[in-house]
């Protein structure tokens, strides 16, 4: 294996973005550290410093125990350094103020976009190819939002690519919509490492953005995809079995947005038999967008 100082600039890239699409959380030392036999090593230095001193007729293991007080503490074994948190760069809740500053600044998605990608107050960035922001028409007045990133949405940097992004096309094919003509986006602009669920910190510190793209895209109506995304507009706890198919109204700047959550794509083309209820919540929708 090829060592991380002689490599480029774009091969360390893309060595870092595979670990990051391997799930991978923390980088260790090349050579492995027996942690159990340093501890075991440190444990029997103190229980001999603590030991009273013994005759002379047991003057070796005094002497050995003279000796490694006597030794030098650099040349001591001692833990190695413990690894930092992978916590924001700044505490979460400047992260938060300083996130919705940015959002609240912006006049308009371009603009939005433009503050987006150079927030670095979420450490979801630092792993993430790319930053997914709302795409499409905003003149249809529909906004259909998932949860965060896929493996391929990262990739690509689209919002809804591979198998699930050609389910959702079918999707809203279903009730005569293509993705051209409406705005898609998801709650979390970037992708978490190995595709775990967003942290609370991280979702308080993107939700101004997402709330922004809403309020700048004006929607008459907001499709919600999965379980991630109806709780987190929703403010509930409940499964998307319990909150799917209810119109409810999600505030967005000051004014509220009638919603419906159905089931996410992804989890179709894991649940097949999933599919009539998602029909059911498109056709409501549908019904709903065809009123005057």
């Amino acid at each position: 294996m090829i060592p991380a100082r002689d490599m480029m600039p774009a091969e360390l890239a893309a060595l870092l973005h595979f670990y990051a699409e391997a799930g991978v959380d923390w980088l260790v030392e090349d050579e492995a550290v027996d942690r159990v036999a340093e501890f075991a090593e440190q444990r029997a230095r103190g229980q001999r410093a603590s030991a009273p001193a013994k005759p002379a007729g047991q003057g070796a293991s005094a002497q050995a125990t003279t000796s490694e007080r006597a030794r030098p503490s650099a040349e001591r074994a001692a833990p190695r350094p413990v690894a930092p948190s992978q916590a924001p760069a700044i505490p979460d809740e400047h992260a938060i103020t300083e996130a919705r500053f940015a959002a609240e600044s912006a006049r308009s998605l371009d603009e939005l976009k433009t503050a987006l990608e150079a927030f670095g107050g979420c450490n979801l960035k630092t792993s993430a190819r790319s930053t997914i922001f709302a795409s499409g028409d905003p003149a249809s007045g529909i906004m259909v939002i998932g949860p965060m990133p896929s493996g391929d949405d990262d990739r690509e940097g689209a919002a809804f690519s591979g198998r699930a992004g050609l389910l959702l096309d079918r999707m809203l094919a279903a009730i005569g919509l293509s993705r051209d003509v409406v705005m898609i986006t998801t709650v979390m602009p970037w992708r978490p490492p190995g595709d775990r669920s967003p942290s609370q910190p991280e979702a308080a510190i993107c939700r101004p953005f997402i709330e922004r793209q809403i309020e700048l895209s004006e929607p008459k109506a907001v499709l919600l995809l999965g379980n991630f995304t109806a709780r987190f507009f929703f403010g509930e706890t409940g499964t998307i079995h319990a909150l799917r198919g209810q119109w409810r109204d999600i505030a967005c700047g000051g004014h509220a947005v009638p919603a419906i959550a159905t089931l996410h794509p992804q989890e179709l083309l894991t649940a097949p038999a999933s599919k009539a209820l998602a029909w059911r919540d498109l056709q409501a929708f549908k019904t709903r967008m065809d009123r005057p």
